[in-house]
């Protein structure tokens, strides 16, 4: 019998949606044939309705917050360390066109959407984890980045949605050897290729798990390395002479993997609710050039919603 998972049967659970993932998914999944009313390419956006109609059936959040990347080149990141994320290409602009569209749409639907630009969508979703945390209630993080399992406190979870694979603290440190609050210690031991973080070469995920197991953190780690050499593991001696050649390295990676807090954002649960605004959700439909039957899917759904809940969902007409 698997293991229960707090948060996927806590119908009060704040869901927290890494929604770049879903909007590239989106763009690379969908037919390129896929337009708006205008002629204009919308199979990202349209890929990302579709993902976040699903999870909305599905879960009936009470609770929601959509977080979008806008800092590629200006996150506070980039100026500690200027190469970040250095090795990635600015999107499109038909691709920024669609990302506009989504938020407008996640906005008509009285979805918060929040970004900024200076730090990235997992520093939103990493403080509201946190903000709950302090309010006693469960987060589940929509996302298929490893990264963010560092935010998953007692009681939270994190969601791959497309792959539907649900992991909470247990489970994480399972898979990944670490605890969440580990993880980005590990990172910055390992590097993350995907986002140009250097690492210290010849430490990989295992060899990052054993010193943490051992030291709890890297700030023991880089106190300890002289006791390094007597740990039981192979090649032990050349760790440690690797750690104390690229401690400089490790504190500087260990600045990047870790959650910049977003001090602006609203610590007001309450304030998470969906509250579509119907009016505005036409005026998104008619932009995407929505049939009616698409509509009617969301109308349906929004009624469902209504009925089963009259406390949510108030739709502004």
């Amino acid at each position: 019998m698997k293991p229960s998972i707090a948060a996927k049967s806590n119908p009060n659970a704040f869901y927290l949606i890494d929604c770049s993932i879903y909007v590239f998914r989106g763009w690379h999944s969908m037919p390129a044939s896929i337009t708006d009313a205008h002629g204009r390419p919308a199979n990202a956006t349209v890929g990302f309705i579709e993902t976040l109609y699903q999870l909305i059936s599905r879960r009936n959040p009470k609770l929601i917050a959509c977080a979008y990347d806008e800092s590629l080149t200006t996150s506070v990141r980039n100026d500690i360390y200027p190469d970040y994320k250095a090795n990635r290409s600015a999107a499109p602009e038909e691709l920024k066109h669609q990302f506009k569209l989504c938020k407008a749409f996640t906005r008509a639907m009285g979805i918060a959407s929040l970004a900024s630009g200076t730090l990235e969508a997992d520093d939103i979703i990493g403080t509201l984890a946190e903000v709950a945390q302090q309010q006693n209630t469960n987060s589940v993080i929509v996302t298929a980045d490893k990264d963010l399992c560092q935010f998953v406190g007692v009681g939270d979870a994190v969601w791959d949605f497309a792959r539907d694979i649900w992991m909470d603290a247990t489970l994480i440190e399972k898979r990944f050897g670490v605890r969440p609050h580990q993880i980005a210690d590990s990172l910055a031991l390992t590097g993350d290729k995907v986002d140009n973080i250097p690492g210290v070469p010849g430490v990989g995920t295992a060899t990052a798990a054993r010193l943490l197991v051992k030291w709890g953190n890297l700030t023991a780690l880089l106190d300890n390395t002289d006791k390094v050499p007597s740990m039981k593991f192979r090649g032990a001696v050349r760790v440690a002479e690797l750690l104390d050649s690229h401690a400089d390295t490790i504190r500087l990676a260990r600045q990047l993997t870790g959650l910049i807090r977003d001090n602006s954002v609203n610590t007001s649960l309450t304030d998470y609710k969906i509250t579509p605004d119907a009016n505005a959700l036409e005026t998104v439909f008619d932009q995407l050039g929505f049939s009616d039957k698409r509509r009617q899917r969301w109308h349906n759904l929004l009624e469902k919603r209504q009925a089963n809940d009259p406390a949510s969902d108030p739709v502004n007409a």
